[in-house]
């Protein structure tokens, strides 16, 4: 849980601390992340846009990758895919998911799994980050 506090912290005056994400897991198997859908962040039809959605998950699997990263390196977005498959309402919460699917030395491949609060699936993301060398 200290690990989680610290990113939280690290992330906080950023652009995720500005969206609302709040790390509440990270280990370097798994961070699991939340995101209250604000009127903000929503479409519309007052739904979560899917931007919001992309930058959530954009967030956990660099967190998962940062987790991950030998010392003195950092990372960067290299590549990422959503598939859109369900909506959160707003002032509704979702919870953010993220596992490696791959932890190589120049790269890492993450998965995110997005979904409402009757658990039904949102969005599932695959990112790829590469890592950069100190």
């Amino acid at each position: 849980m200290a690990l989680a506090h610290d990113i939280q912290k690290r992330i906080q005056p950023l652009f995720p601390g500005l969206m609302g994400v709040e790390i509440k897991e990270a280990t370097p198997d798994r961070i699991v992340a939340t995101m209250l859908v604000r009127p903000d962040l929503c479409t519309a039809g007052g739904i979560c846009h899917g931007g919001a959605y992309m930058a959530l998950a954009d967030t956990v699997g660099a967190v998962g990758t940062i987790v991950n990263l030998p010392a003195g390196a950092r990372t960067t977005t290299i590549e990422s895919k959503t598939n859109f498959l369900g909506a959160a309402a707003v002032n509704t919460r979702v919870t953010a998911e993220s596992a490696p699917l791959h932890r190589g030395k120049t790269t890492q491949v993450w998965q995110t799994m997005i979904r409402n609060e009757a658990g039904k699936l949102c969005a599932v993301v695959t990112q790829t980050q590469m890592v950069l060398p100190a």
